[in-house]
């Protein structure tokens, strides 16, 4: 019988497997979902909106499909859909297409406020499953939440600033930003690009193979996610990293290099805060500064992937605040700077601060080296410790 309780264990490729093989319907995986989001979403308000009519209809779509002999890499997975973007995005067709059934709209922030890592909805602000005193981070914030509470396996997102893998990291869950370009951008200045927030980076992938077929089928490189060079970077040169959550992602990532997964290389790394950069970018006011900062961390970022395979940073350099905002920290420090290079990026997570506030590692590749980023990443958060939930709990109130 598919009950809740198979269904919280199952990623979404084992959905996909049970649904593809005729073990179980994509109709009662929907229905399962649905009732799962409504009983724990009441608390929670990690979605705005719940498409049951609509899902019920795709899931037996996809029976159809399937019951003809049709194989879809993704049949009957339920996923949730970033409001702000909506159904009808190109990653939510192509997903759709892979057999995915969207089941509802997550939480953004509402307008009124500087800050953008909350979600709004009528019923009061999204909270973070892990912690009912946190915020989940945003702008996808009830991405967050609805993955990190086991309500749907995968979240649809999109990225301008660190706005998946932020609220991926606060909630304890995966989140991945693909290389700039890789799906169409959601703002003219190319910045905010689409992605997703999983509970396991081989969902991220198939995500991949689903809406990027042709990147996600090209061949890695010669080297084993075994000798995979990592340089560490807490700060990137400019970051106000708390002590404890730089300290924290530091040791998960040791672990999985003692571990064999990887060896750390010593390369400084110094960017230029790209604050000015990108907020002239989004303004549509770029200038002769903005381009010498530009290249300046371009230069910067080349010779990193000249000595290393892959980056490594928290993913926030504080952990969750409260739901009165962050004050004047800068959530987005380690995460804009990739939004403007382009780079892959994808958050782990990393265990917990002394203070039990969830952290995340931040794992960065080079340009259209998606498919090598998330390998990696699967082969990390297998065999090493880095899991969700790792450490002390903090003693908060968890919602779910």
């Amino acid at each position: 019988m598919f009950d809740d309780r198979l269904y919280a264990s199952l990623p979404a490729v084992g959905i996909a497997r049970l649904v593809n093989g005729g073990e179980v319907s994509a109709r009662e995986v929907v229905d399962v979902a649905l009732a799962v989001s409504a009983e724990r979403d009441r608390a929670l308000r990690a979605f705005t909106a719940l498409w049951a009519d609509a899902a019920r209809a795709r899931a037996a779509e996809v029976d159809a499909e399937v019951g003809r002999g049709v194989w879809l890499p993704l049949a009957g997975v339920p996923i949730a859909v970033k409001a702000s973007e909506g159904a009808g995005s190109p990653q939510n067709r192509r997903l759709v297409a892979a057999g995915c059934v969207p089941i509802g709209a997550t939480s953004v922030p509402g307008s009124g406020t500087g800050w953008q890592t909350y979600g709004s909805t009528g019923r009061g602000p999204t909270l973070n499953p892990l912690n009912a005193a946190w915020s989940p981070g945003g702008s996808s914030a009830g991405a967050g939440a609805a993955v990190g509470a086991g309500l749907v396996p995968l979240a649809t997102g999109s990225d301008g600033a660190g706005s998946v893998r932020i609220p991926a990291a606060w909630c304890g869950a995966v989140g991945f930003k693909p290389t700039n370009g890789l799906l169409p951008a959601r703002d003219r200045a190319g910045l905010n690009s689409p992605g997703v927030i999983v509970r396991d980076p081989a969902d991220a992938m198939a995500y991949l193979r689903a809406a990027a077929p042709a990147t996600a089928a090209a061949p890695a490189p010669a080297a084993t996610a075994g000798t995979l060079r990592v340089v560490w970077s807490p700060t990137l040169g400019y970051a106000d990293t708390a002590p404890a959550v730089a300290a924290t992602a530091l040791r998960a990532l040791d672990r999985i290099a003692r571990a064999g997964l990887c060896r750390l290389v010593d390369h400084p790394l110094e960017l230029r805060d790209p604050a000015p950069a990108w907020t002239a970018l989004r303004a549509g006011a770029a200038d002769g500064s903005t381009g010498a900062l530009l290249q300046a961390n371009a230069r910067a970022l080349r010779a990193v992937f000249e000595e290393a395979d892959l980056l490594a940073t928290p993913t926030t350099p504080h952990p969750p605040h409260g739901h009165e905002g962050p004050g004047p920290r800068m959530s987005v420090a380690l995460t804009w700077a990739f939004n403007l290079s382009g780079h892959p990026a994808i958050t782990l997570p990393a265990g917990r601060t002394p203070d039990g506030e969830p952290v995340g590692l931040q794992l960065i590749a080079r340009h259209h080296a998606d498919a090598r980023l998330l390998e990696a990443a699967a082969a990390w958060h297998g065999r090493s410790p880095v899991r969700s939930g790792a450490g002390p709990s903090g003693g908060g109130q968890r919602v779910v």
